[in-house]
C-alpha cells in the first residue's frame, strides 16, 4: 500500500494536475494528518502528513513512490446563511466565531457544517438559513483555541440582546452553558481560598496565644 506523505506547494503544469488520481474527502477528514483512505480509483492508501495539516480543494499530494494525488472537497451537509441586511449577517458571523465554529465566508453568505443548535440560534438572530449538500472550505484559523484574551463583548443594546439570545439558545439545548465567566470565577475562588488559608493560619495563631493567656 502506498503512503502519501507530502503536500506540494509549487505550482504544477495543468496536464499533471488533471492526470493525477483524486482523493475525495469531507472537511473533518481533511483536518486529520494520519488516516487510511481510498482514492477515487479504488486504490487504498495511507496518509501520513505533518500534524496540523488541513487539506483544501485542489491540493496536490505526493506518495512515497513519487506519484501525485489531487484532493477534492466532498459535498456534505452544510448550512448556507444569508440575511436581508449586512448587519444581521455580520452579527451571525460574530456569534459563530464566538463559539469557534469553522465558517466559510463569501461575499453575501456564510457556510458551516450542519448543526441543529447553530441553525436554531441563527434563525432566532434573524438570519436566513438553508440546508444544502455542498463542499465546505472554511477560513483558515486555530479553531477551538481562545485567541486574543478570550471573547469580546459589545456595549450597545442591540448587541446585548442578540448575545443573550444566542446564549439562551445554547442553554436550552445543553443546559447551563459554560462561559468565560466560569474561568474568571474560578480565578476569584482560587484567590479567595489562598487568602483564607493565610487568614486561618493567622487566626489560629491568635487563638493559641489566647489559650496560653487564660492558663
Amino acid at each position: 500500500m502506498r503512503t502519501i506523505d507530502k503536500r506540494l506547494t509549487a505550482k504544477l503544469a495543468s496536464v499533471l494536475v488533471k492526470r493525477a488520481p483524486t482523493l475525495t474527502l469531507p472537511y473533518d477528514m481533511r483536518c486529520k494528518s494520519r488516516f487510511a483512505a481510498t482514492l477515487d480509483s479504488g486504490e487504498e492508501v495511507g496518509v501520513v502528513l505533518p500534524r496540523g495539516t488541513i487539506l483544501r480543494e485542489g491540493d496536490m499530494l505526493v506518495a512515497d513512490d513519487g506519484g501525485l494525488v489531487r484532493v477534492v472537497a466532498a459535498a456534505q451537509s452544510v448550512l448556507r446563511v444569508r440575511a436581508h441586511d449586512r448587519l444581521t449577517l455580520t452579527r451571525a458571523a460574530y456569534h459563530l466565531g464566538n463559539r469557534h465554529t469553522p465558517v466559510e465566508v463569501d461575499v453575501d453568505e456564510l457556510k458551516l457544517e450542519a448543526d441543529p443548535v447553530l441553525e436554531d440560534m441563527l434563525k432566532r438572530l434573524g438570519a436566513l438559513v438553508e440546508r444544502a449538500e455542498l463542499s465546505f472550505q472554511p477560513e483558515s484559523g486555530a479553531y477551538g483555541r481562545h485567541l486574543g484574551g478570550g471573547h469580546k463583548h459589545g456595549h450597545d443594546e442591540t448587541f446585548a440582546e442578540d448575545y443573550a439570545l444566542a446564549q439562551r439558545v445554547f442553554d436550552e439545548h445543553h443546559g447551563h452553558a459554560h462561559s468565560h465567566d466560569h474561568g474568571h470565577s474560578h480565578d476569584h475562588a482560587h484567590a479567595h481560598d489562598h487568602d483564607c488559608g493565610h487568614d486561618h493560619a493567622h487566626c489560629d495563631g491568635h487563638a493559641h496565644d489566647h489559650s496560653h493567656e487564660h492558663r
